[in-house]
């Protein structure tokens, strides 16, 4: 077992991971009034689990996709709280994926102005990016986690022995953040390339999905918010990724950030913000978690979807960050009929 810190300003957070990590919330919370939150899914698979892990709690099921990430289902999740009578010592448990994680944490932090928050991250996406870092956020007006606040967990438990259920779509969706921080930390990324025949080995996972939370944990310490520059460098692929996930739906978070960092490789190279090997490089890593890239019919549209990021510095403009090198990287702003005729490359097979 081995405990990870992430200093963040406003709270700070530990990390467990290895085998037997969600049994530690009985010792953690012993006596804590608990409210546990899920999809359906989850609670599908895991309701003996649950009920075995919190067995006075209080559980409240949503309906399970990224469709349900809205307001609909947040305020069924604060109307079951308020059921509950929960105060701002109760302890709430987001266990699942990165969209109950995200919306529990989101609830948790309105709720009285703040309710104890802990993430039991079931899939390996959840277990290596979304549940640690504190952002919180359901989905509004057609944009990707429009809506939120960074709202630090207490507590976070990564136990591998969820990863056991996960099929192969929500394995190359946890690949998608691992190889994303391959790219951007340079030990790691050798590391993923040493191994590269043991990537969907659950032991190595369990390994490098713990680099992964050291990596993130370094970045949200520095730049909690996002507003330091720092924090930013996790946005690697996700401008397009967010924009084509928006757009065509069906496959992964995960795909879709692995499909933007393939694509932004070319722009990096043609901005000049890399050079054309490390541009090979990036795809390389792409190719390790996704074979081919997929054919999307009428890409350039989707710069609609760019334009509305939240990431953008200006009106009209799109902003994205792009890897410079092993290890570096670098945020560029381009006109939107600039950043649409490289989406005419996702137009025609590779």
């Amino acid at each position: 077992m081995e405990i990870i810190q992430v200093n963040a300003a406003s709270r700070p957070s530990r990390v467990y991971c290895g085998a037997g990590a969600a049994e530690r919330y009985r010792e953690l919370y012993a006596g804590a009034e608990t409210f546990v939150v899920t999809d359906s899914n989850v609670y599908a698979l895991y309701k003996e689990r649950i009920a075995a892990l919190f067995p006075s709690a209080a559980v409240c099921v949503f309906p399970a996709g990224e469709r349900h990430k809205n307001r609909h289902s947040l305020f069924s999740v604060l109307d079951a709280m308020f059921a509950a009578q929960l105060h701002r010592r109760s302890v709430v448990v987001a266990f699942g994926g990165g969209v109950t994680g995200d919306m529990a944490g989101l609830a948790a932090a309105l709720y009285m102005r703040g309710t104890r928050l802990v993430q039991v991250p079931t899939t390996l996406l959840a277990q290596v990016d979304s549940s640690v870092g504190g952002k919180t956020a359901i989905d509004y007006g057609g944009v990707k986690n429009a809506v939120g606040t960074f709202y630090q967990p207490e507590t976070v438990l990564c136990d591998p022995a969820f990863l056991r259920t996960l099929p192969r779509r929500e394995l190359v969706c946890g690949l998608g953040e691992i190889l994303k921080t391959g790219v951007l930390d340079a030990a790691i990324g050798e590391k993923i390339e040493q191994n590269a025949a043991r990537l969907r080995e659950l032991s190595f996972l369990e390994e490098i999905a713990a680099d992964c939370i050291r990596f993130k944990a370094r970045v949200v310490a520095e730049d909690e918010r996002e507003q330091g520059g720092a924090r930013k460098c996790l946005n690697l692929g996700h401008t397009t990724g967010h924009a084509l996930e928006l757009a065509y739906g069906r496959r992964s978070h995960g795909a879709y950030v692995l499909i933007g960092m393939w694509l932004e490789s070319f722009i990096a190279e043609r901005e000049g913000v890399c050079s054309p090997d490390h541009a090979r490089y990036v795809r390389r890593m792409v190719s390790l978690g996704m074979k081919r890239i997929p054919v999307f019919p009428q890409a350039r549209g989707c710069v609609r979807y760019a334009l509305l990021d939240k990431k953008n510095a200006e009106k009209g403009s799109v902003s994205l960050t792009l890897s410079s090198g092993r290890g570096a990287w670098r945020e560029v702003s381009l006109p939107a009929s600039a950043y649409a005729e490289y989406l005419a490359r996702l137009e025609v097979r590779q």
